[in-house]
């Protein structure tokens, strides 16, 4: 009985306890809040330009890439809000999502009463950008702390466009922003089934190996080109005007490019995806290619020599002039052409080149070089008279529809996405 007593008496003045902390709780007054949300008015606005999208190509091109003039108005928020007090500290956090790590940014507000306005670094997940390929709704919660109060808190609801979405341009109220240089991401010289590519072509013994500009002659330039030519040939490259996507937005001039692997897997290029395919090999043996872009057209060109004096054009959308993989596939039992292909050719050929063929002279391997070979040449002039009638608007910065893209300088801002 005295032990539960004991307990008894324990229990009471635990109950005493809580119930003084408790009264005591009640009556403290309430934390004051020192800033007021509505004086603070902490916004995040969408760019207009971008329309509440986001472009993966942009963030991923220029992920690695300083500020410049051709990119400072092209982040897809800005926030803004008014200082509290001086030398107020702002931190604002932007919590993870699907396609961002948790972001600070943390600044000081030097005057009171001054509106302030940041475009924050976001910490991108890069790596989930580069696969997206049908359009995804993104969420993002930004909190306001000022002096480590929090003040204010802001949602906003973006729509992650398809890696493959290229702008082209924007245009908001007169304003007009050209983003056709974006071009240069989708050239990857880095991509991995290059190395391949290089090993096959090798192997059909158009070159012994590549040396870029060492040698210093142009016609070695011309046979690495054309060396890359015969291997786009004999693997089909065929010509498809996918261009358009299903962007909403009015404010954006956009186009469907496919990134390097979909050319490769798929055999498929409009001028284009051609041009950056084609580039993409040139860069990685060394050579330094030209895209020339034109109202609805794309051509590519590439220097002949190091120091940049001397362009020779192609025109990537004739390797769809002939399909070597069917004329292949419709060979007879013979292993020779058949008439109906054969025909088809002729017209890419020399009567005696024909006749030697016919005559068991020469194999259908060196047919179908002599036939690149022809195809090359008026891939060579096709774009000659309409790019010298056009020299004068690539040199004009403020022609934005003629663009002279030289991957090179370009590298510098623009990366590869893929």
């Amino acid at each position: 009985m005295v032990r539960i007593h004991h307990f008894q008496s324990r229990l009471g003045t635990l109950s005493t306890i809580c119930l003084v902390v408790l009264l005591l709780a009640a009556c403290s007054p309430t934390r004051k809040r020192h800033f007021d949300p509505s004086k603070v008015a902490f916004t995040a606005t969408s760019n207009p330009l971008l329309d509440t999208q986001i472009y993966p190509s942009l963030l991923l091109a220029l992920g690695q890439s300083e500020t410049s003039p051709r990119t400072s108005n092209l982040a897809p928020f800005t926030l803004s809000l008014t200082a509290p007090s001086n030398n107020a500290v702002l931190r604002v956090v932007i919590d993870s999502s699907s396609l961002n790590y948790v972001t600070i940014l943390q600044e000081i507000l030097p005057m009171r009463g001054e509106t302030y306005t940041f475009t924050p670094a976001v910490k991108w997940k890069y790596e989930r950008l580069r696969h997206i390929r049908t359009p995804q709704r993104i969420d993002l919660t930004l909190t306001c702390y000022i002096n480590d109060e929090e003040v204010d808190v802001k949602n906003l609801h973006l729509t992650a466009r398809p890696t493959t979405e290229c702008p082209l341009s924007f245009s908001h109220n007169g304003n007009v922003v050209d983003t056709r240089w974006l071009f240069a991401a989708y050239v990857n010289e880095d991509h991995p089934y290059i190395d391949q590519i290089l090993t096959d072509i090798l192997t059909q013994g158009t070159v012994s190996r590549f040396t870029g500009y060492q040698t210093g002659r142009t016609t070695d330039v011309d046979q690495q080109v054309f060396a890359v030519w015969h291997y786009a040939l004999s693997q089909g490259l065929t010509y498809s005007s996918i261009t358009c996507t299903s962007n909403p937005s009015p404010h954006a001039n956009v186009q469907h490019i496919r990134l390097f692997d979909q050319v490769y897997n798929s055999r498929q290029a409009n001028c284009v995806d051609a041009c950056v395919f084609f580039a993409s090999i040139l860069r990685k043996i060394g050579l330094q290619p030209i895209i020339f872009v034109e109202p609805c057209h794309a051509y590519l060109g590439y220097y002949t020599d190091r120091k940049k004096k001397n362009i020779h054009l192609i025109e990537t959308t004739i390797t769809s002039w002939v399909n070597y993989p069917q004329i292949i596939k419709n060979m007879g039992e013979g292993g020779r052409i058949t008439d109906s292909d054969l025909n088809n050719l002729a017209k890419y050929i020399s009567p005696e080149q024909l006749e030697s063929y016919q005559q068991g002279n020469m194999s259908t391997d060196q047919l179908l070089l002599a036939v690149s070979q022809s195809l090359f040449d008026k891939a060579q002039q096709y774009n000659v008279e309409t790019f010298t009638e056009n020299r004068q608007h690539f040199a004009d910065s403020a022609a934005i529809t003629f663009q002279q893209l030289d991957i090179e300088q370009l590298r510098t801002l623009v990366q590869p996405i893929n």
